[in-house]
């Protein structure tokens, strides 16, 4: 089964910190984020695209063809137009169900091995930082109905972390946009819902990180995510 992992982004957010390196690759512990990712995938995944742009060569040659027992292959996102822009890069390289992960994000192995339950799924995570992500909407079958974008006026609530399971039916539904530059993949995924219903799968331990303070937010909680 394949994972893509979205690691094209320059990190702006980070200031100096990305001045000459993704910010996928940026040190927890000594060892670069997205080593972790890799790490923790489930363990159905024997296969990984990884999307880079932002150096991503510097992805590519720490990594190279296989890392953690799995094959890595790489596709170069060269307009950064949103995730659902990301994603799509990936069709004819996967086939059946995929896992999707953002490659600057800390997610427990446990959490994507409950999203590979469902044919289709979301995680989503329980937060009283609501107002510095996506609010997720579920309907009263467990099912994602939208995405209310920041900025909002929500303290409090389920947030997308940005990790799915996909079909390869996905490639062939329009991309939903968010900007006029951007399409969100979890936009077009609600609306596709009367087709393939996106199952909301919930967490209380996600790390993302986006900033100077997430990094030492992520080193503090690193346990959480390796046991």
């Amino acid at each position: 089964m394949h994972a893509v992992i979205l690691a094209a982004g320059k990190g702006v957010r980070m200031g100096d910190l990305t001045k000459e390196c993704p910010k996928p690759m940026l040190p927890l512990n000594g060892k670069p984020k997205l080593a972790y990712t890799l790490e923790l995938l489930p363990d159905a995944i024997d296969s990984v695209i990884i999307v880079v742009g932002y150096y991503g060569e510097k992805i590519k040659e720490y990594f190279g063809a296989s890392f953690a027992g799995r094959r890595i292959d790489y596709v170069w996102q060269s307009a950064l137009n949103g995730s659902d822009g990301a994603v799509r890069l990936a069709k004819g390289k996967v086939s059946g169900r995929f896992l999707v992960v953002m490659g600057d994000d800390l997610y427990r192995h446990v959490d994507l091995e409950k999203l590979l339950q469902h044919r289709w799924a979301l995680l989503a995570c329980h937060t009283q930082r609501a107002e510095q992500f996506g609010l997720v909407s579920v309907d009263a079958r467990g099912i994602l109905s939208g995405v209310i974008e920041r900025p909002h006026h929500f303290t409090h609530g389920l947030v997308n972390t940005g990790a799915y399971v996909l079909g390869e039916e996905y490639f062939s539904f329009s991309p939903v946009p968010i900007s006029s530059t951007e399409y969100g993949l979890p936009q077009t995924l609600a609306a596709m819902r009367e087709h393939y219903p996106t199952r909301v799968v919930t967490t209380d331990t996600w790390q993302p990180i986006g900033s100077p303070e997430d990094i030492q937010r992520a080193q503090d909680t690193l346990t959480q995510f390796l046991q």
